[in-house]
C-alpha cells in the first residue's frame, strides 16, 4: 500500500510543469520611463489547470499595489488579466497565489504567451513584468 502511494505521489510531480519569470521594469509609454526601476522573478508550476506563483522583487521607486497573471496569447504581446495574486504592498516583497486556467490559457501559458504584471503607485499601468516561460 505505502509503494502504491510513493508511486502516486511520484506520477503526480512529474505531471507538474514549472515556469520561470525575469521580471523586469518595461515601460508602457515613454511618459512612465522615468518611473521605472526594479528587478523580480518568479516560478510558476501548473499542476492541472491550477497555476501556482511565487516570487519576489524589490528596487520599486513606489510600492506596488497588484500583481496579476495576464494572457497576451504569445510572447512579447500583451493581453487581459486571468488572474490576481498576493503582493507585498511596499518596494521590495513577495508575490504568491494560484489562478484556474481553462484549456486556451494553458495552451498559452505552453506556448510563452502568458505573463506576470506588478503594479505600482506610480506609474498606475504596470511597472515589472515577465512572460512565464518553461
Amino acid at each position: 500500500m505505502a509503494a502504491a502511494a510513493l508511486i502516486g505521489l511520484a506520477f503526480a510531480l512529474s505531471a507538474q510543469d514549472t515556469y520561470k519569470a525575469r521580471l523586469t521594469a518595461l515601460p508602457a509609454t515613454a511618459k512612465t520611463l522615468p518611473d521605472l526601476a526594479g528587478i523580480g522573478s518568479a516560478t510558476a508550476t501548473l499542476s492541472g489547470t491550477k497555476l501556482t506563483v511565487n516570487g519576489t522583487f524589490e528596487g520599486l521607486k513606489t510600492n506596488a499595489t497588484m500583481v496579476e497573471v495576464r494572457d497576451g496569447g504569445m510572447a512579447g504581446v500583451r493581453g487581459p488579466a486571468v488572474g490576481t495574486l498576493m503582493i507585498t504592498k511596499a518596494m521590495k516583497g513577495t508575490i504568491t497565489g494560484s489562478v484556474n486556467l481553462n484549456s486556451t490559457q494553458v495552451e498559452h501559458l505552453k506556448k510563452g504567451g502568458l505573463y506576470i504584471q506588478i503594479y505600482t503607485e506610480k506609474p498606475t499601468d504596470g511597472t515589472l513584468w515577465g512572460w512565464l516561460i518553461h
